[in-house]
């Protein structure tokens, strides 16, 4: 019959083994952990400063004008206000503007988002028009394109596109 004190000596020495098992995790877990704290303040960061797509289009400029970032922090689509330009935008958003602008031969007027998957030179399957018409909602929802009726897409009078 094994001792008492055998015993206890065991049970100490598995407890010990399963606590340096769990440090071992948390070290690890928390190294994982502040790299995702690095990675969020970097994005924060460089989402904070002005983009080189905005310095070359000229849409950064001093204090007394409307600032780019839109009401929506870290939004790719900004609120559009008086000034601003779709040189601001991200490419895809910049191509329909100037589709739906008619910049690029297609005429101008309100598109459906078969129209636009289309001129995107998309195939015209769901997914692909699902897409296109996310990003035209988004633009309709932030002011740079009106929705005359559902999925009808148009340019603002004086909301030129182009890239």
């Amino acid at each position: 019959m094994p001792s008492v004190m055998g015993l206890l000596e065991e049970r100490e020495r598995a407890a010990r083994q399963r606590v340096e098992v769990l440090q071992a995790e948390l070290r690890e877990a928390e190294g994982a952990w502040q790299r995702f704290v690095i990675a969020r303040e970097t994005v924060g960061q460089i989402l904070a400063e002005p983009r080189e797509c905005e310095e070359a289009s000229g849409a950064v400029s001093d204090e007394r004008s409307v600032p780019i970032v839109g009401a929506v922090p870290g939004a790719v689509v900004p609120v559009w206000r008086e000034g601003l330009d779709p040189g601001v935008l991200a490419p895809d958003y910049r191509r329909i503007m100037g589709i739906v602008a008619g910049r690029d031969g297609s005429g101008g007027g309100a598109m459906d988002c078969r129209q636009l998957a289309a001129a995107l030179d998309l195939e015209p399957v769901p997914a692909k028009v699902e897409g296109v018409r996310s990003k035209a909602k988004r633009l309709a929802a932030r002011g740079w394109l009106t929705e005359e009726s559902p999925g009808m897409f148009s340019a603002f009078a004086g909301r030129g596109g182009g890239s």
